[in-house]
């Protein structure tokens, strides 16, 4: 299969006509469509430069159309399922069942839980300098062997995704997270994807965007949404 942006860009071409309102911070990308129904997209700060007057069509071989048009489809998508229930992975998922865990992506939050049980897990990320996060040059040969991958939904847009899938082995379990996660049943054509985690918002929530514009990120718009799973 084709990447997922360029793969939902052919069911769901871009539409500026569809916004509201689009702020772009320092650490997301939030999109509110003219229903009310909210979109973000982490900018792993870029420096993302969108001139939406002008643009006419999306670009998806440029990284800050990619972000934008992420925020967008989670707009246009996330509010479209029956979700069950409010929980976080660690409460959905039972990781000591799980064998050899690897994380791309540092998420500090969830790496604590893991620590507090004593569950060992290797974690990548292409900025964290912290002492337990493993070289890159280690990543392929752990994702091969990897029994489950918790994998930051930033490596769709920024086009790892392909990629890392492709390096895990048959009937390995990934996990999508983040709010930047397209909440959507398509996703699970990818290999091994197996749940989607994310985030979901109030309709019509300026605050949500409020928040962005300030340059401030999850810990800060993430309590008033809802963290949800398909």
């Amino acid at each position: 299969m084709t990447e997922p942006l360029k793969y939902f860009n052919t069911i769901y071409p871009f539409d500026k006509n569809l916004i509201s309102k689009i702020v772009i911070g320092e650490k997301y990308v939030g999109i509110m469509l003219k229903n009310g129904q909210i979109g973000v997209c982490s900018t792993l700060k870029n420096r993302v430069v969108f001139d939406i007057t002008n643009t006419h069509q999306i670009d998806l071989n440029d990284l800050n159309h990619r972000i934008i048009y992420n925020a967008w489809l989670n707009a246009l998508l996330n509010y479209h399922n029956n979700y069950k229930s409010d929980k976080d992975i660690f409460e959905a998922i039972d990781f000591s069942k799980n064998g050899h865990i690897v994380m791309i992506g540092y998420f500090r939050p969830l790496v604590k839980k893991f620590q507090e049980v004593n569950l060992p897990l290797k974690i990548f990320d292409l900025y964290a300098n912290d002492a337990f996060v493993q070289p890159l040059i280690n990543q392929e040969q752990e994702l091969r062997s990897a029994d489950s991958v918790i994998l930051t939904s930033t490596s769709i847009f920024n086009n790892t995704f392909l990629d890392i899938i492709c390096k895990t082995k048959r009937n390995c379990k990934i996990f999508l997270l983040g709010p930047s996660s397209i909440l959507h049943s398509d996703m699970f054509l990818y290999r091994n994807i197996t749940n989607i985690f994310g985030a979901v918002f109030k309709q019509d929530d300026n605050h949500i965007l409020e928040i962005i514009s300030r340059g401030d990120g999850t810990r800060k718009f993430l309590p008033i949404g809802r963290k949800v799973y398909i």
